[in-house]
């Protein structure tokens, strides 16, 4: 089979004979083979414009080039691929020259060559307005109709907003701690100090601080849910209809709703109240320790992310406002 290159020049004799082997003896699909030639007739298009032979290519070259493919905007994946891809024809060229008894590479200069570490994507956060839109959309409904599913929907997604909390957390949740071996509350509220325990993931308990106007929608939850004819029958703070414990589905279905009620260009759930949460915080105090603490993370590693969240809110602040922010680009 004969493997034409996908750019202009033709494929190096060797590198047409290294296709030829892989479909022949290992078989490769079209699409995989068709891979391999594109990532080849990348590397035999930068020696070329360095005027430079494939055979005599060094490590210091390889790394120029993989430098090249990363300021283009290729992903990490992209380059590690096409880094393999290299390094797998090295590997072929050295060993045939072994056989041969030639010296013309005697080494694979892609060895310890690594693409750049692929960049965590950054969790999806909502900007302040957003977050405020989303919470007062709540407690207008709940103003409106004070009916028991409007009044536990501000109070949940109040109290998600304003401590940050996991959904796991917040279901555990009871009005009152109860130390009853049968029941043992994993989360409780301390009315009178405004401040939420919650059990955490590794079975670490937290306290974190709630807010004033969080906690007028938690009493006024609290007040309209002891009314209910099934208050009895659970001390969950947060109760269906039937008096059961909210599920998690019910609290994903209801803060859609809200969201697209309240006109959010988003699809909103619940972590995203907290990484929300985390970063308003962040961009407000600059404490990240206290940030760390709050949202209950083992290591302050978990908590950097929102470092680069608050680096995105200034630099997208920047953009709009400095008169030569834009100048160079595009």
């Amino acid at each position: 089979m004969k493997i034409t290159a996908v750019e202009s020049a033709p494929l190096h004799p060797l590198v047409q004979e290294y296709l030829h082997e892989l479909h022949v003896l290992r078989q490769l699909s079209p699409h995989t083979l068709k891979a391999y030639s594109q990532d080849l007739s990348i590397l035999q298009n930068f020696a070329i414009e360095d005027s430079l032979e494939l055979l005599k290519v060094s490590n210091a070259h390889i790394r120029l080039w993989a430098g090249r493919l990363h300021a283009k905007g290729k992903s990490s994946r992209t380059i590690a691929r096409a880094l393999s891809a290299w390094r797998g024809w090295y590997d072929w060229v050295t060993e045939k020259d072994a056989r041969s008894a030639k010296h013309s590479l005697t080494a694979n200069p892609v060895d310890d060559v690594k693409a750049p570490k692929r960049l965590k994507s950054l969790p999806k956060a909502l900007s302040v307005e957003q977050a405020l839109a989303l919470v007062n959309q709540a407690v207008l409904e709940a103003k409106e109709k004070n009916d028991l599913e409007s009044m536990r929907d501000a109070a949940l997604v109040d109290l998600l907003y304003s401590s940050g909390l996991r959904l796991s957390e917040l279901l555990g949740i009871d009005v009152f701690q109860s130390k009853d071996r049968q029941h043992e509350s994993a989360g409780w509220l301390d009315w009178d100090a405004a401040e939420v325990t919650v059990l955490g993931k590794g079975g670490k308990r937290r306290s974190v601080p709630v807010g004033v106007p969080a906690m007028s929608s938690l009493k006024a939850w609290r007040d309209l849910r002891d009314t209910s004819p099934h208050a009895t029958e659970s001390i969950a703070l947060f109760i269906s209809a039937n008096g059961t414990r909210l599920s998690p589905r019910t609290v994903q279905a209801r803060l859609k709703t809200l969201a697209m009620r309240a006109g959010l260009p988003t699809h909103v759930h619940p972590h995203m109240m907290r990484h929300s949460f985390a970063s308003h915080v962040l961009q407000s105090s600059q404490d990240l320790r206290a940030v760390q603490e709050m949202l209950g993370h083992a290591s302050i590693a978990s908590t950097q992310i929102y470092t680069s969240l608050d680096f995105q809110h200034l630099a997208q602040a920047y953009d709009k406002a400095h008169p030569r922010a834009k100048v160079g680009k595009g």
